[in-house]
């Protein structure tokens, strides 16, 4: 099981699933080391400290907990790696360490199931705790240096570059209920998915400001990841 990396507490439905496990136990020493191109996704529960901030801890886990098994469960899904598990959100990885060429596609596929799965959720949180649950996500694609792989399977990476930081920075911008891109990722999934530019952001760290994007749905490329999606 995956644990909170604030509180420590196991998360129910956090492991992943059995066949994706034996893949990344396979693939363990063949990647400690290799560099490998990967679309990195962050997702949070925006606004979590004022939404649960005046209620009791357990009741804060009842509504919390869900929106993290559905991040994961979406993550899962398309075989990607749920590396980092924060207070009120995930940080995931496609493309390493079981290796797909269409990581970027998965990754936002990835994002918009669940979107979908929150919102179907949020209606439930707001009739029993009188709360609005909405999700924030972003995604950024570029290399990673593999360091390890340990038993817990968190992998342990170097990013190149400005990889994570600006898949975390997709995130921040990103307004609740919606999907956000940057180029490196918008380049390896034109057509597979629909976007709609949002212009030149700043970016913190970063001497010019990059182009954003938001993921509005699937594309009109097929793929065989697009039946999964549906479901």
């Amino acid at each position: 099981m995956l644990a909170c990396g604030s509180c420590g507490a196991e998360l129910p439905g956090g492991a992943p699933p059995r066949h994706l496990v034996e893949k990344i136990l396979t693939s363990k020493a063949a990647l400690e080391g290799e560099r490998k191109q990967v679309t990195i996704l962050f997702a949070d529960l925006k606004g979590s400290m004022e939404l649960l901030a005046d209620r009791d801890p357990e009741e804060a886990r009842k509504i919390l907990d869900p929106v993290l098994e559905y991040m994961m469960e979406a993550v899962h899904r398309y075989e990607g790696l749920v590396n980092q598990v924060m207070g009120d959100g995930i940080m995931a990885l496609f493309g390493a360490p079981v290796a797909h060429e269409d990581h970027a596609v998965r990754a936002c596929y990835s994002a918009l199931r669940m979107q979908e799965a929150v919102k179907r959720y949020a209606e439930e949180a707001r009739r029993a705790h009188g709360v609005n649950v909405q999700i924030r996500v972003g995604l950024n694609s570029g290399e990673v240096v593999v360091r390890a792989i340990g038993s817990d399977l968190h992998m342990d990476y170097t990013a190149v570059g400005q990889t994570t930081h600006l898949a975390a920075r997709m995130e921040q911008f990103a307004s609740p209920g919606s999907i956000l891109l940057a180029p490196a990722t918008l380049a390896l999934v034109e057509g597979y998915v629909a976007v709609k530019p949002l212009g030149l952001v700043p970016v913190k760290g970063l001497a010019d400001a990059v182009e954003v994007y938001e993921v509005t749905g699937t594309g009109p490329a097929r793929t065989r990841l697009q039946a999964a999606a549906r479901r």
